[in-house]
């Protein structure tokens, strides 16, 4: 039997969908969900949920010790966009949790971690093509430097405590399960509800915007075939460059535009096209693929036609 599996911030746009997908694989009873408030209907229905701080290290080891949690998935943070206008507030958050999880694990009270990094890792002066394992990381936003601060925190856990913990640079990630929560790449996700609402769409991002992008199923399955994996068999203890398709706000207007064809786009860049600019165009996740099988089954154009599909069905 597998000890059960805590998940902070399972409330969240990757959480939601993460903690359904491993009751699937272990059981209702084998994934304790928490978070600050509670999530949704389907979710608070399909097993033990916990109110949570992920900034208080007592709470947190309580629930730990109480189910007697052997790994848990750090998936709490405040995103790009938000992170911006509350700076403080989301430092506070993403590094608090990650340090309190840490710790831990490193006292012996559990066993492994997961914890999600992100494409904002890199800055302006990272090569935008084909963005390599190891390269020049200067991130330019709050939300940016909280992660690469937490990746190095991790390596530096494994290193000296030998904390297995686990993680991967998310891109932007699209899903027709849950609104995403404040990131930079939420078009990807916005464009599909307002296509079939509106026929229309007005992106805050310039038409000729590539970023790396992936489906929310590709994504959950990475981050669980990733902590599945043998310890021995990892190279990266930062975090794994993780890769799926890139593409344009014209990119995904012209992949729904198949399905409805009077669909029409238009754009306003806002605030966050300057992180945007910042970002990668495309990544080399070649070392994912090498170390742990690693490999997506999602293209734009399946990503629409299973977002579009099912959003119709939600109505």
């Amino acid at each position: 039997m597998q000890k059960p599996i805590l998940i902070i911030g399972a409330c969240g746009q990757i959480g939601t969908e993460l903690t359904i997908e491993l009751r699937n694989k272990y059981g209702a009873e084998g994934v304790v969900a928490s978070d600050i408030r509670e999530g949704s209907d389907a979710l608070m229905a399909s097993g033990p949920f916990e109110l949570l701080d992920a900034t208080n290290y007592a709470a947190i080891e309580d629930v730990v010790m109480h189910y007697e949690i052997d790994q848990v998935y750090l998936m709490a943070a405040m995103l790009s966009a938000t992170a911006e206008k509350f700076p403080m507030r989301a430092w506070n958050l993403n590094m608090s949790s990650l340090f309190n999880v840490l710790n831990l694990a490193k006292e012996g009270k559990i066993t492994k971690i997961f914890w999600p990094s992100s494409i904002a890792v890199f800055g302006p002066n990272t090569p935008k093509e084909n963005t390599a394992q190891s390269t020049i990381m200067e991130p330019s936003t709050v939300y940016g430097i909280s992660k690469q601060s937490g990746e190095r925190w991790c390596e530096y856990y494994f290193k000296k405590f030998g904390v297995d913990v686990r993680s991967v640079r998310y891109p932007g990630l699209i899903s027709w399960k849950t609104m995403p929560g404040g990131g930079t790449t939420d078009y990807a996700v916005e464009i599909y509800h307002e296509a079939l609402k509106k026929g229309e769409y007005q992106s805050f991002l310039d038409r000729d915007t590539k970023l790396p992008m992936m489906y929310m199923d590709d994504a959950i399955r990475a981050t669980i075939q990733l902590m599945e994996s043998p310890a021995e068999n990892l190279a990266v203890r930062s975090s794994y460059n993780l890769g799926s398709m890139s593409f344009t706000p014209e990119d995904v207007a012209e992949s729904i535009k198949k399905h409805i064809p009077n669909f029409k786009i238009s754009y306003a860049p806002d605030f966050r096209q300057k992180i945007a600019d910042s970002w990668p165009s495309s990544i080399d996740d070649s070392l994912a693929k090498t170390d742990w099988g690693w490999k997506p089954e999602f293209d734009l154009d399946q990503t629409s036609s299973e977002m579009l599909s099912n959003l119709k069905k939600e109505g």
